[in-house]
């Protein structure tokens, strides 16, 4: 979650607003729009205005929320949004090939009753943080890949070399 402080202005009050980057948020934006989230198309500025609204967690905030928010406000929400959450890293396999599958919010609750990943509480939170749990459930479900010949013969040419700096032998 993330909260920003307005402060009060014009004669309205100072409000802490609670943004979350979540499967909610993203489903009611999906919702509005009629369209994937994740595609490779930016947003519109009206686009990106709405799922900060679909963000918003606090309730019974000023109308005028949005142009009460600051240049560092927006930048927060955006960092907020782009941020890993997560300490999980993948190492970047390049033999896969992306599979053109458009990401929806409703492919995204398929994945989580394929890998028997619970809704609550998962659905509220970070965004990123719940894809890394999709990947690590589908990554932990393929079997591995078998080694080619050339790779099994580098790794074992790689273990003698070690074996031999090891035990200080020439072979």
């Amino acid at each position: 979650m993330l909260t920003i402080h307005l402060s009060a202005s014009d004669g309205e009050d100072a409000v802490e607003l609670t943004f979350e980057h979540s499967l909610v948020s993203l489903s009611k934006w999906e919702s509005q729009y009629k369209k994937a989230f994740y595609t490779k198309k930016p947003m519109t500025n009206e686009e990106s205005a709405a799922y900060i609204k679909c963000m918003l967690i606090t309730e019974n905030v000023p109308d005028d929320f949005l142009n009460r928010l600051s240049s560092d406000d927006v930048t927060a929400i955006t960092d907020y949004i782009n941020d890993k959450q997560s300490a999980t890293w993948f190492r970047e396999d390049t033999s896969q090939r992306p599979s053109g599958e458009i990401i929806t919010s409703e492919l995204i609750y398929y994945w989580l009753v394929q890998f028997d990943i619970p809704f609550q509480p998962t659905e509220s939170w970070h965004l990123n943080r719940l894809m890394t749990l999709v990947k690590i459930a589908g990554l932990k479900q393929t079997k591995p890949k078998p080694m080619s010949a050339a790779a099994r013969q580098e790794e074992m040419r790689r273990l003698n070399e070690q074996r031999r700096r090891e035990l200080g032998s020439t072979g």
